[in-house]
């Protein structure tokens, strides 16, 4: 019996002491766990960043950095040291602003749905940032089989911290504006497509929105070399977001975040440099029509491309205030030019 006792007091003992390895952030409001959540150190770096179950690791934080930012919903909601970290549980404000409602267009059924809305995509390289980007895109889906047709994108700005470096065996100064994106959503209409990957599908309903959450990894036990280079650890989260309680249709999408991971070196480097890209779109507009070919411009990371100030409408996510709030004047808009 004491042999047994000390089995169950042994595993309690090791459970507390994993459990307090994690962080979770949830609702203040409805308690509910809140995944997309950033933790900015006092240098900008982007340490952590919630699952679905609105988890992070403790051990990605250090108590040299004493202060940190938090971001949610592309807005600071709150400032902490690293005392606060001590709680298993942190409760934030996440009604940082209204849900405007999705403006439906043309609602009679037709050949194409299309959805627009606007993006940012950022890329950190060993969890300071290299590059970012922010716009408006349309995207056009068969409204019969609901495949993505085209990726349609109508204006943009580019910003870089740093400028190219010319050494290519030292990857960890690279320019890596080329992998800026506007997130692909290739299968949203079809979430079915999803579970036929090696993949984890991991379901949240919230109080204001339905959210899943899709990751894969590849390359986790043997690093792929190619022309010199070293890859490895490489890994997708997705998470789509729809209307609470709803089918999970096109019409009812709201947000889709991507995240790549790569672990990425030269052979001449001893060690990998982490490699993130985070992509996200946040619906506005939804409708049906039978032309898919819309105006757009090409998505070229060296300039910007715009004609109005999209970004000043209260609801834009405007990532660039955060990441301008560290680097100030040293993250600079590349040239505007306005043509196709």
């Amino acid at each position: 019996m004491k042999k047994n006792h000390l089995f169950y007091l042994l595993l309690i003992l090791l459970f507390n002491f994993a459990g307090a390895q994690t962080i979770t952030f949830i609702s203040d409001k409805s308690s509910n766990p809140l995944p997309k959540v950033s933790v900015f150190g006092k240098d900008g770096n982007i340490l952590a960043y919630s699952d679905i179950d609105g988890k992070i690791d403790k051990k990605s934080l250090s108590p040299e950095q004493e202060k940190f930012k938090i971001v949610y919903d592309n807005f600071a909601v709150a400032t902490l040291s690293y005392s606060d970290f001590d709680k298993d549980i942190i409760r934030l404000n996440d009604q940082v602003k209204e849900i405007e409602a999705i403006v439906i267009k043309n609602t009679k059924p037709a050949k194409y749905i299309f959805i627009k809305g606007n993006f940012n995509s950022y890329v950190t390289v060993n969890k300071r940032l290299n590059c970012y980007a922010d716009g408006i895109v349309t995207y056009i889906f068969d409204n019969k089989t609901k495949k993505l047709k085209s990726t349609n994108v109508e204006q943009y700005r580019v910003y870089r911290l740093d400028d190219p470096k010319s050494e290519k065996k030292q990857t960890a100064s690279w320019d890596y504006a080329s992998s800026l994106s506007v997130p692909e959503m290739k299968n949203v209409g079809n979430l079915e497509e999803y579970k036929k990957k090696n993949t984890k599908v991991k379901e949240l309903k919230g109080d204001r929105k339905d959210e899943i959450e899709i990751t894969g990894e590849f390359l986790q036990q043997k690093e792929f070399a190619f022309l010199g280079f070293r890859f490895f650890d490489l890994k997708g989260i997705i998470n789509i977001a729809f209307e609470k309680d709803s089918k999970k249709t096109l019409k009812d999408l709201l947000e889709y975040n991507e995240i790549d991971f790569l672990k990425l070196k030269h052979k001449s480097e001893e060690n990998y440099n982490q490699l993130i890209a985070y992509s996200n779109f946040y619906s506005t507009e939804l409708g049906f029509t039978n032309e898919n070919d819309l105006e757009k411009v090409k998505f070229k990371k060296e300039s910007s491309n715009y004609t109005s100030k999209f970004w000043e409408n209260p609801s834009f996510p405007n990532m660039q205030l955060v990441f301008s709030s560290f680097f100030k004047d040293d993250l600079k808009e590349q040239e505007n030019k306005p043509k196709n």
